[in-house]
This record gives structure tokens, sequence and C-alpha cells, in this order.
């Protein structure tokens, strides 16, 4: 995974990264998108979980379905879902009456529904949805999601065919360090285009505004709310989408720890740069609560970072104290550290996954990632070892497997400028 080149999928733009602007789409990217528009919708397949409301299949096969207002009004993605897989059928299920609704089969296997239940590969693009269903919790409070075994039933199907087509594959690679890199390096290996993650970091920014491209940091501070493994996923990766913009690119991580409860505080209170950015931070955030911060917070936890350029980063979970993603990043030269929210609509069409939508779109489209997938990978890892070290007593992990990742991001800045209407419709 050592990898100083540009990563063969990831283009970038000729121009710096201002502190202060919303980046244009890069021109390859936009030469493609518009060479796409003249082409038949991309054939897309749903290998999910479940489909139940509100859940992320809900909220991005949807979108696919009934627009991205999910109002059964324009504007639609271009590409279009044609087969579905749902694993599991809940008393609530949505699958079937949409797919009715809609004309999109269902198929029995996912072999099948990348076949369309014949012997070639049929479909443009796969969607990899396992978020939410019935599963186990394993030791270190993981939810033991199938990510990783239904990549492995779409790849075995890249290889019987000898034909392989991008890949969106939902949040954390895998709760497993070990099967997220493999996932990864299936996708070399087989030479398809893919990315992951959630909807966070490409949400509408306040301010609309990016980490500057190639300058040093030396301090971040994200803060989130919420469990641990469901949305310790959510802040690292907001966290790691604005540092892997620094000098010198993403060069990994040197070690990860947990600190929980008294240790948290005790944390914050003995390093002054995380008072100072947590502050920064939070005063973007449009959910705090009044009140005194240990109160209001019964079990506070932190993740620590150490990056191994010497970045040194904390991702907060602070349920109770707010309900929002908020970072702040220390940038030399900058009299003021980079700080910004990063918005999520409360209720329907949940415009952030529209915002997500929108860069799958460009995948599926182009060809052309619009961030790397080694984002997800070393967010997916940062977060098994940083729940290994509370399962070891709160330990300092040294991260050698972590250090050898590394990757050059795009310049082009991929989250929404723009949210929605009065009426909760996006404006974008």
């Amino acid at each position: 995974m050592k990898r100083r080149e540009i990563l063969k999928y990831v283009s970038l733009a000729p121009v710096a990264a201002s502190f202060t602007t919303f980046l244009p789409i890069d021109s390859d990217a936009k030469t493609a998108r518009q060479a796409s528009s003249h082409r038949s919708p991309k054939r897309i397949a749903a290998i999910l979980t479940e489909y139940r409301p509100n859940s992320h299949a809900d909220v991005i096969v949807g979108k696919y379905l009934e627009g991205f207002n999910q109002d059964q009004n324009p504007p639609y993605p271009q590409s279009k879902i044609v087969s579905m897989f749902t694993e599991q059928v809940p008393e609530n299920d949505m699958s079937r009456k949409m797919a009715a609704k809609y004309n999109v089969p269902i198929f029995r296997t996912v072999s099948e529904a990348l076949t369309l239940g014949g012997d070639s590969l049929e479909v443009d693009g796969v969607l990899l949805i396992g978020e939410h269903g019935d599963y186990p919790m394993n030791d270190k409070e993981q939810k033991l999601y199938p990510r990783f075994e239904m990549f492995l039933k779409i790849t075995d199907v890249f290889r019987e065919t000898g034909k392989s087509v991008p890949v969106f594959n939902d949040k954390h690679l895998s709760w497993s360090w070990r099967q997220a890199k493999r996932m990864v390096s299936i996708s070399r290996e087989l030479n398809f285009p893919m990315i992951a993650g959630s909807s966070v970091p490409v949400a509408w920014r306040i301010p609309a505004i990016d980490t500057p491209f190639g300058i040093r940091q030396t301090h971040a501070v994200a803060i989130s709310y919420s469990g641990l493994d469901i949305y310790g996923f959510h802040v690292l990766e907001s966290l790691q989408a604005v540092v892997e913009r620094r000098k010198g690119g993403e060069t990994g991580v040197r070690s990860v720890q947990c600190f929980e409860n008294d240790a948290c505080w005790d944390f914050m209170a003995n390093n002054a740069w995380v008072s100072r950015l947590f502050e920064a931070a939070i005063s973007n955030s449009l959910t705090k609560k009044q009140g005194d911060i240990k109160s209001l917070v019964p079990t506070p936890t932190v993740f620590v970072i150490e990056y191994s350029d010497g970045l040194l980063a904390a991702a907060f979970l602070m349920t109770g104290l707010v309900e929002d993603f908020t970072v702040a990043v220390d940038v030399v030269d900058q009299d003021q550290p980079y700080a910004t929210l990063m918005r999520l609509q409360p209720g329907k069409p949940h415009h952030h996954f529209g915002c997500l939508v929108k860069n799958i779109e460009q995948l599926f489209e182009t060809g052309i990632p619009p961030y790397p997938v080694e984002r997800s990978l070393l967010t997916s890892g940062i977060l098994d070892f940083a729940l290994e070290s509370r399962f070891k007593g709160y330990k300092k992990l040294r991260t050698p497997e972590l250090a050898a990742v590394s990757y050059e991001p795009s310049k082009t800045s991929s989250f929404c400028s723009q949210g929605w209407d009065e009426h909760g419709k996006r404006l974008d």
C-alpha cells in the first residue's frame, strides 16, 4: 500500500486550493461528465443488507428511483437502478414495494443481480450498501455488517465474467482493518475504480470552505456524538477529509489511542491545542447545548491520532453536548484555524445523502473517483485500532499497518456548497 505516485483513478486539478473558496470540479472530470451526458444511463445494481424507511438504502437508492428530493420529480441522478438484492427483509421492508412500483427486479443472489440472471456482467456499476439490519456485535462493540462478504460476492462475478465495473461501498469498508485492506487490494488487482465512505464529509459545509491544499497542518480536532462504531466512523472521516489536504498528502498514521470519561477530560485539560481547537470547532455548531459540559456529557470519548508526518489530531464523541459535526485545524501561517460545520438535513430528503449521490454519480458516469478510496481505508483502520485500544485498557497502539497507507488527495473539493430551501428541497 506504500504509494507516493498519483492514484490511477484520481484526477488532480492544476490550480492550488484556496482557504476560502469552494473549488469547481476539475477539468478532466468535467469533460468526462459532459461526454457522459450524451450516453445512455448507466445501469446500476443495488446490493443491500436491508431496505426500510430511513435506512441508507432508502435515502440512496430512493434518490435514484424517486429523484434527489424523493418526491418523484426532477432532478434525478443520470444512472438507473436495474436490479436489487436484499440480504434481509424486515417487517417494514420497502424493497418489494419500491421494486414493483419502479419495475426493478429483485434477485435471489448477488451474482444474479449483477448478471440479471444470465452468464455475463450486465451492469455498469454497483451500489454496495451494507448498513442496517439484524447483525451481531463483537466484543469491541462493532456491528458485524457483511460488507466484506458481499464485496467478495460482487468481485467473484467480476472474476468469473472477466469484466469489472465501478463500485461504491457505503460507510466503513469493513469493521475489520484486514478485511478493509483486502477490499482495496482486490479493487487494484481487478482494475476497477472504487469509492467508499459516508455522506458527512461531502455534506453542505458552513462556511463552505476547504482546508488550503498543500500547506502544513499541525493540529486538528473533530467533534460529533452518538455510538463509538456507528458515529465514530463519521467523525473520523470528517477529520480525514480535511487533514488529507496538507503538505505532502497523506502519509499514514503512527499511533492511535482511545480515552473515555475522566481520562478524556484530562486529555483535553492537559493539551492546550486540544482545548483551543475544540472551542474553534464547536463555535460553528448549530446544536450545542448550554450548561456545564461535564454534566451534559456523561460518557465522553476521544480518539487520539498521531500521523506519520507529526500532525496530532483528536476526534471527540460528545453525546449530550452536540448533534452535529464540526472540525477545526491549525494551518501553518494562518492566523485563525480552519473551522467549519458539516451540516446534515434532519429529515427527508436528507440533503447530505444527495451530496453523496452526486459523488457516486461522478464515479459511475466518468469512472473517475472524486476522492481516493484510501481515505475510507485509513478511516476504517483508525476506528478499528481505536476500538482495539479501548478493548485493551486504553493502551496507545503503534500502527505500522496504518503508517503504510499513503495517498495523494484530490485538489478538487467534493462537498456541497449550498443547502436546502424553506421546503427542504435542495438548492444546488
